[in-house]
């Protein structure tokens, strides 16, 4: 009889695992391929490591002009590639060595419930008195015409197979401007492909602020990515892609692309439609809850919209099932899986805490890099609530001047207007994703704006430009 048993060793479900078994919980996990799950093997860290050496190739380019000549710069993919793998080889490693830090067992293997009580794998039976189902999430293939063939002769890739292209392609077109196919655009663009950006929605970026989402596309637009918004792919062909206006598609009155060229539109046939040549493409329109052959049904759990229901304590409508991460389709983050987490454990081990999700952070590494958090100003308007927004470009931090010369972005706050208490931090530029961590930590703590002004920030760092952002309000 195990104390848990946790379906998935994603992010979520090995650090449940780690502080079930550090609890003294007889634990055993299930990871049907890698320890780490997507965000390990094919997502956050693979993605960050490209992203690195890209910005690496990046400021070697631009190197005069902070006085450093560089002669013979070259970009080895290659090495790129095989650096990534290590990474993640070294990484997985070190998941493996918590899990036997932590005495927890681990099988390798596909898992079913069979009860509410009962996992197999393996043609092995275990008994639990607690389950955890963090089975993590599986990319979106839609029904588009020829994106099966293609898929199928390796021209379409998604996030997992693009990892591991040995070769840099002259014309890639990324289907969805979300954060994956923004972050892949940013990596092959640096690397030297001519990118398209093909996204049914009027913005890029998903749900981010709506003034960072116009920037950062300005900012690549410049870099020579071709943004095509209010736009639909209707079929893959041989070496292309066939587009149409997405108003258009849906029988709705609409202003069109508003990013296609006039070369663009004189290649539109008769009814509306438009090619884009390409040597490969990435389907990158999003992911969804992996909760299909797992034996959900076996143990009643519920399902809402696809994924699995929970509560503030992640339990599901069955007391003793669990369930963090992608799967209860909350917000599809490493980081708030690791909070999930923390919360169902402690939960199980009879501490009452509950999920908040006021100050979860989304970040997009780009370069320059786009984090959020809170709420926006359109959000406080929506639930009745009056905001001031206050907003300072990069130029005003010294040392992003001191690094970039003249560096792109801004930070805009958001405040509640009647208690001066933070509720949004929206940040284009370098660091904005460690920057971001302070104005999680605000929100959290609901700082007014003379309390974060009592806050002592280091000089010269970027992340004191919030300190500059706020006092503009006081």
């Amino acid at each position: 009889m195990y104390d848990l048993l946790v379906i998935g060793g994603g992010p979520g479900g090995y650090h449940a695992a780690k502080l079930a078994g550090s609890a003294g919980m007889k634990t055993l996990l299930f990871e049907k391929s890698k320890l780490g799950g997507v965000c390990l093997n094919e997502g956050c860290i693979p993605t960050k490591a490209l992203l690195n050496s890209a910005k690496a190739l990046d400021s070697a380019k631009k190197s005069e002009t902070l006085g450093v000549k560089i002669t013979g710069v070259e970009y080895d993919h290659n090495a790129v590639v095989d650096r990534k793998n290590y990474v993640v080889k070294k990484l997985v490693a070190g998941v493996a060595a918590q899990m036997r830090a932590s005495n927890v067992e681990v099988v390798n293997g596909t898992a079913f419930i069979k009860d509410r009580t009962h996992v197999s794998s393996n043609g092995e039976t275990y008994e639990c008195k607690n389950m955890m189902i963090a089975t993590g999430s599986t990319t979106i293939i839609p029904p588009i015409p020829g994106l099966a063939h293609a898929i199928e002769t390796g021209f379409a890739m998604t996030s997992r197979e693009i990892l591991d292209l040995r070769e840099i392609p002259e014309k890639l077109v990324v289907i969805g401007g979300g954060v994956i196919g923004l972050e892949m655009a940013s990596y092959f663009n640096s690397a030297g492909s001519n990118v398209t950006v093909v996204e049914m929605l009027p913005k890029v970026g998903g749900t981010i602020e709506n003034e960072i989402s116009k920037t950062l596309m300005d900012i690549y637009e410049k870099k020579g990515v071709k943004f095509m918004l209010n736009t639909m792919v209707s079929a893959i062909g041989e070496d292309k892609v066939m587009c149409v206006d997405a108003a258009s598609a849906s029988g709705k009155a609409g202003n069109g692309n508003a990013s296609m060229t006039a070369g663009d539109a004189a290649n539109q046939s008769a009814r509306g439609d438009f090619e884009v040549a390409s040597d490969k493409v990435l389907l990158s329109i999003g992911r969804r809850p992996a909760i299909d052959g797992i034996g959900l049904d076996n143990a009643s759990v519920e399902i809402y919209k696809g994924a699995v229901s929970t509560d503030a304590h992640m339990r599901t409508n069955v007391p003793n099932i669990y369930a963090i991460g992608d799967v209860n389709g909350k917000y599809m983050l490493a980081h708030t899986a690791y909070r999930e987490a923390e919360v169902a454990v402690n939960h199980m081990l009879g501490r009452q805490e509950i999920m908040r999700y006021d100050a979860v952070p989304s970040v997009i590494y780009t370069t320059p890099e786009a984090a959020c958090v809170g709420e926006t100003g359109e959000g406080l308007e929506e639930k009745g609530i009056k905001s001031i927004s206050a907003s300072l470009p990069m130029m005003f931090s010294g040392r992003a001047v001191a690094e970039n010369n003249r560096p792109d972005g801004f930070c805009k706050l958001i405040f509640d207007e009647k208690t001066r208490r933070i509720a949004g931090a929206h940040i284009l530029g370098s660091y904005a994703s460690e920057i971001i961590a302070t104005a999680c930590v605000m929100i959290e703590a609901q700082l007014r704006a003379d309390e974060i002004m009592e806050i002592i920030f280091p000089h010269p760092s970027v992340g004191e430009i919030i300190k500059d952002v706020t006092n503009t309000i006081l």
